[in-house]
């Protein structure tokens, strides 16, 4: 069996329910499953510890869980065109691991969600690429031979899966922003699984 990380940040809802898709399409393959994770908010005082568990959802991330999975999928809502403050917190905080090369040669792949069509979201799957890079990971896109990343009129691009939120009180993913983002999650999980077999 390969288990998959799944870790994201969401506020309104948006990249959340992006996260649970990505999930179908790890779990779309044959010995995959997603291990679904979270952060918490970040304080400007530091002295403010967050919650040990959080009220509701997923559990939030620790660093065994990224050396645990065969690979990762990485989300955050945009912020001025880069991926969200307490996904990046949580990102510097993996240095031990880059120092042991712990992440090294596995796969990961990106998802994002903006509230507009021009909002960043191609800077941001780009800012969350950049660490993912310096742990030696594979980078895994969506090619065009994707049928929805043709079509789509809202989210989704090659860098990685993407949801335009709009002023939507609840987010709802159109049928090409699903097929995208589960799509990401099978090239995600089907590498991880080449790549144990080979071992």
């Amino acid at each position: 069996m390969v288990e998959i990380l799944v870790l994201y940040y969401s506020r309104g809802g948006a990249t959340a329910e992006l996260a649970r898709q990505v999930c179908r399409g790890v779990e779309s393959v044959t010995g995959a499953s997603a291990r679904l994770r979270t952060v918490p908010a970040v304080s400007a005082a530091s002295e403010a510890p967050a919650k040990p568990v959080p009220e509701s959802g997923p559990s939030y991330a620790t660093l065994d869980d990224l050396k645990e999975t065969a690979g990762l999928l990485l989300g955050s809502p945009t912020r001025f065109g880069n991926m969200a403050a307490p996904l990046k917190y949580f990102l510097d905080g993996t240095a031990t691991l880059w120092l042991t090369g712990a992440l090294a040669g596995k796969p990961a792949g990106v998802f994002t969600s903006t509230q507009t069509m021009h909002g960043g979201q191609e800077t941001t799957l780009l800012s969350m690429m950049l660490p993912l890079l310096h742990h030696g990971m594979y980078l895994v896109g969506i090619p065009y031979t994707e049928r929805a990343l043709n079509e789509t009129q809202r989210g989704g691009s090659p860098y990685g899966a993407s949801h335009v939120a709009g002023v939507a009180a609840t987010p709802a993913l159109n049928a090409d922003e699903k097929s995208i983002a589960q799509a990401l999650g099978k090239r995600v999980a089907s590498l991880a699984a080449r790549l144990s077999s080979v071992g």
